[in-house]
């Protein structure tokens, strides 16, 4: 399964466009959006549009920019998934997602972001492959240097010891873009605006 995933495209319509082109040259199976799709509950117009016109099925996630609210109006309005505390099975893979957001007006607790990886994960018990996806990065990674204000999640790192997906996508530290690193068995990476093709 071939997937390009993005973040912190924060209502940018031209580069959802060329993230779309792209995800149409290369013949994706899905496109995940990693979070702050818009700035600050802003801008929700285009932003979701130029995948569907490529046919892709797209997932996404809210991050520190948008609410949930906002995150499941996208969802409904364009009948794409919402993964935040929910999962999905696509060919022989699972996905199952948090925004992991513990900064800003939409954060969680350290806690509650594990116990919401933790719900999604339950479902995908018989899948041979999992992918995690979050808007923040794990606690105690490289990605956590790159930014003296932006701290990893201590819930997210917890969830990827537990859970052992194969891959974590997630985005944030714009500085970290393109990041890879392993946490145990766990390859994870920071996709960036760029965004990232990831084949699993």
């Amino acid at each position: 399964m071939k997937i390009l995933a993005a973040g912190d495209v924060h209502g940018d319509v031209r580069l959802v466009e060329k993230l779309a082109e792209k995800a149409e040259k290369e013949n994706v199976d899905l496109v995940v959006l990693c979070g702050d799709m818009t700035r600050s509950d802003e801008s929700t117009k285009g932003l979701i549009g130029p995948f569907l016109k490529k046919h892709k099925k797209v997932i996404l996630i809210p991050g520190n920019h948008e609410s949930i609210a906002t995150a499941d109006f996208l969802a409904q309005f364009y009948d794409v998934t919402n993964l935040h505390g929910y999962s999905i099975k696509y060919k022989d893979v699972g996905l199952f997602g948090c925004s992991g957001v513990n900064v800003g007006l939409h954060q969680m607790r350290e806690s509650e972001i594990f116990d919401t990886l933790k719900k999604g994960n339950a479902y995908l018990k018989d899948m041979g492959k999992k992918i995690m996806v979050t808007h923040v990065h794990p606690s105690n990674t490289k990605m956590e240097k790159f930014s003296r204000f932006v701290t990893g999640s201590k819930g997210v790192e917890e969830a990827i010891k537990k859970f052992q997906p194969d891959i974590l996508l997630c985005s944030h530290v714009h500085e970290a873009e393109g990041i890879e690193e392993k946490l145990g068995k766990t390859k994870v990476i920071n996709v960036g605006r760029e965004g990232k093709i990831i084949t699993i």
